[in-house]
């Protein structure tokens, strides 16, 4: 039972919603625009609904730290839109300066001749978010099996309370792991990337 109702309660987040290319136009957008494609398309995920899923205050903040391509005519394009999204996700674990090593190399080259290939890397990148999302769902499942084995080779009583706080410790244990490994990747690969290019 308790399995169930954990992944019903990830179910219940919306993680699956993501902008994908096609939600997003080939004309260019005024701030205002970006923000209600973005909220339109992210909303339900929100934890409250006074969360807001962008504003103008970050997406100024992005274009201060050089995360964004140089936008033209206040109009944000394409390319814009998708490494938004991108950053909309890794900042919930990442600091702006490890987000800047990592996106460096794509606006660099979004404002030289080069550009980077990223539609082709964003559709991988939603592929990917796909596959993660089954991931997740099945070790909770296990999580859940594997939490209720543990409390009962105790002593056979399991409360909701003994579940749950198990359940988010792991949990925070997962993310506390991931999160030191994705530092790791930019501290050794991305940020060495920036310095070459200095």
């Amino acid at each position: 039972m308790y399995k169930e109702e954990l992944i019903a309660k990830f179910q219940e987040l919306k993680l699956e919603e993501q902008i994908t290319l096609e939600d997003i136009p080939e004309i260019d957008l005024y701030m205002d625009q970006v923000i209600q494609l973005f909220e339109s398309n992210l909303g339900s995920a929100k934890r409250t609904e006074e969360d807001k899923v962008l504003t103008k205050t970050m997406i100024n903040n992005y274009s201060k730290a050089k995360l964004l391509m140089s936008v033209n005519n206040k109009k944000y394009s394409k390319e814009h839109l998708i490494l938004m999204s991108i950053i909309y996700n890794l900042k919930g674990s990442l600091s702006i300066n490890d987000i800047k090593s990592s996106v460096s190399k794509i606006v660099e080259s979004n404002e030289s001749e080069e550009k980077y290939k990223l539609r082709d890397v964003y559709e991988c990148y939603l592929a990917q978010y796909k596959d993660d999302l089954v991931d997740v769902e099945i070790s909770l499942s296990e999580k859940a099996d594997a939490i209720e084995e543990k409390i009962n080779e105790k002593d056979g009583t399991t409360t909701d309370f003994d579940r749950n706080f198990l359940l988010l410790c792991s949990m925070v244990n997962m993310s506390n792991m991931y999160r030191r490994i994705s530092e790791k990747l930019v501290d050794d690969y991305f940020s060495k990337l920036v310095e070459k290019h200095k």
